[in-house]
Order: structure tokens, then C-alpha cells, then sequence
């Protein structure tokens, strides 16, 4: 009996263990059209829910997330899948796959960016990046972690008031803004060959017109200082288009 107590406290231990290092996000589609979000997982680490899924207008999902896990999450909308998962989508398509499974989406899309830490390295750091185009307002806020925790975000439609020249358009309607980076094709826009350094990347009027926007949100490679943001939480809640 006093073996079957102790498995008993032993295994009681290791559950709360393992839901303590979990990281929890909260993803919640408070847009009035349905969204399929797309997430992957960095090299070496797992993507969850086959990296792909969907979401109806005004519903959420929870994933418990291990520590150290590090990825980033993209909203795909205007999509038609058959029943095997082939389709398309009109902005933050993975290849006509329902489910991304290791696929990155197609830009323009709105990138939630996530780096969580561990017990030993506890800070976890999460950012909204404009820097491959936009195509959903979107957030990421901390539940809990105290003072200092920021709110990454670009709240504001950007589709409305995105210059022609990085119009994405599907049937007539801006499904999408793109990036400098890619309406340009050029070193300068894109931070690469000599402008790959923070000394000679340097944001573009177009970053510095999104930035005047969103704040609060990545627009160009080298935008750390105002737009990294830092925590402790337990549990972080994404949501695609929050209010303002």
C-alpha cells in the first residue's frame, strides 16, 4: 500500500512539473471572418497542431507549449481546403496546405514571433513583425509576469492605408501590404549584402510609415530597441484583431 502511495505522490509530482514548465498560449480570432492560423517551429523544435488549423470568427484555442520552445505564428484568411487539406488562402498561404507541417506561410502576413525560456533562463521574448508585410492586425500580451511585461502589437488595419506600390490585391480588395523588401527586391530594402548590419540598415520611409502606425510592432531587420518585448508569464494570449 505504502509503495502504491508513494507511485501515486511520485507521479502527482512529475504532472505538476511538467505543467509548471509549460508556457500556455491562448490564441483567439476576434475577427468577424473565420481565420486559419499557421504556426511553425524553429529548427529542432516541434510545431503543434500540424502547423495548421481553424479558427471560427470569435473562438480561441490553448496550447501548452514546452519551455525553450521558440516559433512564430501567422493568420491565414480568405481559404477554401478540400477534404484532403489542399487549397489556397488570400494572404499567409503555406503552399495550399491546410496543414503547414514545417512550411512557412507566404508573405505579406503579420509574424508573432516567440522565444520562451526555461527555469534556469526564465525570460521568454515575443515580438509582432512587420518586416515580411502585413496582412491581420494582431497582438501578443502577457497574462500575469508583472511590471515591465509589454504588449507586442499592430492593432491597426494597415491594408486600408497601404502605399499602391505594396498593394497585395486578390478579386479587387488589399488582402494583403507588402514589405519593402519584397515589392523592391532590392539589398537596401531588404538588409542584405552591405546594408546586413545595423550600421547600414536603416529604416525605410515605408518602416518609418508603418512604425508611425504601430508603435509597438517590428518594421524593419534591426528594430530591437522598441519592439522586443520581455517577460515572465506563465501564459501569453495572441489575438487577431484586437480591439483598439
Amino acid at each position: 500500500m505504502q509503495n502504491i502511495l508513494l507511485f501515486f505522490c511520485s507521479f502527482s509530482l512529475l504532472v505538476s512539473v511538467s505543467v509548471t514548465d509549460a508556457i500556455q498560449l491562448i490564441i483567439v480570432n476576434n475577427c468577424n471572418v473565420e481565420l486559419w492560423p499557421g504556426i511553425l517551429g524553429n529548427p529542432g523544435q516541434q510545431t503543434p497542431k500540424e502547423g495548421g488549423f481553424h479558427l471560427g470568427s470569435g473562438e480561441e484555442i490553448v496550447l501548452d507549449l514546452p519551455e525553450k520552445w521558440s516559433g512564430r505564428l501567422w493568420g491565414r484568411q480568405g481559404c477554401r481546403f478540400d477534404k484532403e487539406g489542399k487549397g489556397q488562402c488570400e494572404s499567409g498561404d503555406c503552399l495550399g496546405q491546410l496543414h503547414c507541417k514545417g512550411r512557412s506561410e507566404a508573405p505579406p502576413a503579420t509574424i508573432i514571433e516567440m522565444t520562451f525560456g526555461s527555469s534556469t533562463s526564465p525570460l521568454h521574448y515575443y515580438d509582432v513583425s512587420l518586416v515580411d508585410g502585413f496582412n491581420l492586425p494582431a497582438s501578443m500580451k502577457p497574462v500575469g509576469g508583472g511590471v515591465g511585461c509589454g504588449i507586442a502589437k499592430c492593432e491597426v488595419d494597415l491594408n486600408v492605408c497601404c502605399p499602391s506600390a505594396l498593394e497585395l490585391k486578390k478579386g479587387g480588395k488589399v488582402v494583403g501590404c507588402k514589405s519593402a523588401c519584397l515589392a523592391m527586391h532590392s539589398a537596401k530594402y531588404c538588409c542584405t549584402g552591405e546594408f546586413s548590419d545595423p550600421k547600414t540598415c536603416k529604416p525605410t520611409v515605408f518602416a518609418n510609415l508603418f512604425k508611425a502606425i504601430c508603435p509597438k510592432a517590428y518594421t524593419y531587420a534591426y528594430d530591437d530597441s522598441s519592439s522586443l518585448n520581455r517577460c515572465r508569464a506563465p501564459r501569453y494570449v495572441v489575438t487577431f484583431c484586437p480591439p483598439n
